[in-house]
């Protein structure tokens, strides 16, 4: 059986996440209090007792997650986990997989994804954009409707089969709901982001980031990393950061990216951070995957089994 990592993006993170995680293995803490240590602020502490609001926003919830999947990553690596074939990250978990794959030292990482965060939640002010999972209907229905929308809005993520989430002016994602309820969606969910992500409400960060990324040093990946963009790989530095760069204001092609994780032989999937959201979108995706979520204590150790 052939492995692949994937690292989910902004959503998966809870106050406690990796909490029995951290009771088994002190290198938890560590990675957290050094996060925290890197931006200035006391990342455990949020994490394990504060609040439901201060972990969400952004520009702390995208160190958070990253520091948690990288933990978990070490503590795979530590108890002889199968060495994957290739990795995937969604949006943030992107960077997640660059990291784990050796292409930013880990702080490194945590600066850069923290500065990603706020950028991405100054760029429109909260409550002029929206994002919305379209669900039961087709990609291209759902790409229809938001053509006929007036306004700035377009498909963002594309999950899975059936489930499409678009991005845009708050107005404009409310009247494309509208349509793709019209056209036979099966329901339609506001998500509760502090952003319009993956869209191009969101230029203002991106020419803001392209300093944080140039100035961030940056290695070709041990582990193959395709990226949300195009689902391939990139050959070289230059091709990473343009499409981390890209990848603020244009969709993520989460389906893509699993399909090419298959196309390299990949038949089980480790969800490696808090959650099970893309475990449960491999299901989606293809039924015949093994997806298998390490963001607890049993999950761990029963995936740990099963790949020895």
């Amino acid at each position: 059986m052939s492995c692949g990592f994937v690292f989910p993006g902004q959503g998966s993170q809870f106050v406690g996440m990796l909490g029995d995680v951290a009771g088994a293995h002190e290198s938890v803490r560590r990675r957290f209090e050094e996060a925290g240590d890197a931006i200035g602020i006391d990342l455990w502490e949020i994490v394990h007792n504060g609040e439901d609001a201060a972990l969400a926003g952004t520009a702390v919830a995208q160190p958070a997650l990253l520091t948690a999947s990288f933990a978990l990553w070490e503590i795979w690596q530590r108890s002889g986990g199968a060495r994957p074939v290739a990795m995937a990250g969604h949006s943030l978990g992107e960077y997640s997989a660059l990291v784990c794959a050796g292409a930013f030292d880990f702080a490194d990482g945590v600066r850069l994804v923290h500065r990603r965060g706020r950028l991405m939640q100054e760029a429109v002010p909260r409550g002029r954009g929206a994002m919305a999972a379209i669900l039961g209907l087709d990609a291209p229905d759902v790409e229809s409707c938001c053509e006929q929308s007036e306004g700035v809005v377009t498909a963002a993520n594309y999950n899975a089969p059936g489930q499409t989430v678009i991005a845009g002016e708050a107005s404009a994602v409310d009247r494309a709901v509208a349509q793709c309820k019209a056209a036979g969606a099966r329901r339609a969910v506001l998500l509760d982001v502090s952003g319009p992500f993956h869209c191009e409400l969101m230029a203002p960060a991106g020419r803001r980031f392209a300093e944080a990324l140039e100035a961030t040093a940056i290695r070709l990946p041990d582990i193959e990393v395709f990226h949300n963009v195009d689902a391939r790989v990139a050959a070289s530095v230059a091709a990473i950061r343009q499409n981390l760069l890209a990848q603020l204001t244009t969709p993520v092609f989460w389906i893509d990216c699993v399909r090419a994780l298959q196309a390299l032989g990949v038949d089980a999937l480790v969800e490696c951070g808090p959650g099970k959201v893309l475990s449960g979108l491999a299901r989606r995706i293809d039924r015949s995957l093994q997806a298998s979520a390490i963001g607890e204590l049993n999950g761990l150790c029963a995936a740990l089994e099963s790949a020895a």
